[in-house]
């Protein structure tokens, strides 16, 4: 059975973009990759109504933002649990490979959102805002403390590097 009219196109179209700000939110890029997924499966089953929507990417990137969000979620939920549990230190990955993730880890899940959507997705401040439910004015606020924040983590990161 081939999929609706539509859908393969927006499918072609949307998915490596989508795939690439979830990566950044979540910083694993299977996971990103199939949350990704998971959305547009979504969007699939449900696709007689969905293309009747001005904007069908829209209802597929909220999808999949809460699905992440969902999932790091758990993930923190799980990770507490299991700090409690034994208190063994894993070495982590290379700093050098991760340090923009790293960096974007630590911003407030809002500032994160706002600068991956906006930097990464190519998304305008007004489609930010559409899709959260909030003021232009208020994604704005989100991005420039996201970009202060962010460029203050990556120094410190350079920082560290280069004394090591």
């Amino acid at each position: 059975m081939s999929p609706p009219t539509g859908f393969t196109e927006l499918y072609v179209a949307h998915f490596p973009r989508l795939a690439t700000q979830l990566y950044a939110y979540l910083g694993d890029h299977a996971e990103a990759q199939d949350l990704t997924q998971e959305a547009f499966c979504r969007a699939l089953d449900r696709w007689h109504r969905i293309s009747a929507y001005d904007d069908p990417v829209g209802w597929v990137r909220r999808v999949a933002w809460n699905l992440a969000t969902s999932r790091l979620r758990r993930r923190a939920t799980a990770l507490r649990y299991l700090s409690r549990q034994r208190e063994e230190h894993v070495a982590g990955p290379e700093p050098d490979r991760v340090a923009l993730v790293e960096a974007l880890a630590k911003l407030p899940a809002k500032h994160r959102l706002a600068v991956v959507q906006h930097h990464l997705g190519q998304l305008s401040t007004a489609e930010i805002a559409q899709q959260q439910g909030v003021a232009e004015g208020t994604v704005r606020s989100w991005l420039s403390r996201g970009r202060i924040a962010l460029a203050a983590h990556v120094s410190d990161v350079s920082e560290e590097s280069s004394r090591a």
